[in-house]
């Protein structure tokens, strides 16, 4: 049976969470802009709900990726006594998942908005 009590404090630790990485990470702060400018952009071409549905789980990707690179440079961040060069590494290695997850989902927006840029703003 669901706890609400315990339901309501997992709800709270995970905003917890997002509003730790908003205030200390600058590339989260980014791509939430970014997330803003899409959905905006979303309103105003009026896209299909396939599209649309496709932009929120890359909008999702991207952030879920962005909390998990800051979640290895701090665990990385706790050995930094004993740094190793594979830390500089994973850590560039980790943010590099983010950059790759951030271009592919800046190509298939394209993809997506461009037909309808096309048809605003040239015919």
């Amino acid at each position: 049976m669901v706890n609400p009590t315990r339901l309501i404090k997992s709800f709270k630790y995970s905003l917890k969470g997002i509003s730790k990485v908003f205030r200390e990470e600058q590339n989260f702060r980014i791509h939430t802009l970014a997330t803003l400018a899409v959905l905006l952009l979303a309103l105003y071409f009026k896209i299909t709900i396939l599209e649309f549905i496709i932009l929120v789980l890359l909008i999702g990707w991207v952030l879920i990726l962005e909390i998990v690179n800051s979640i290895f440079e701090r665990l990385l961040d706790l050995i930094k006594p004993r740094i190793h060069g594979y830390v500089e590494d994973i850590k560039d290695m980790a943010a590099s998942i983010v950059f790759i997850g951030a271009c592919v989902s800046i190509v298939i927006g394209l993809l997506i908005f461009l037909p309808y840029i096309i048809v605003k703003f040239i015919k």
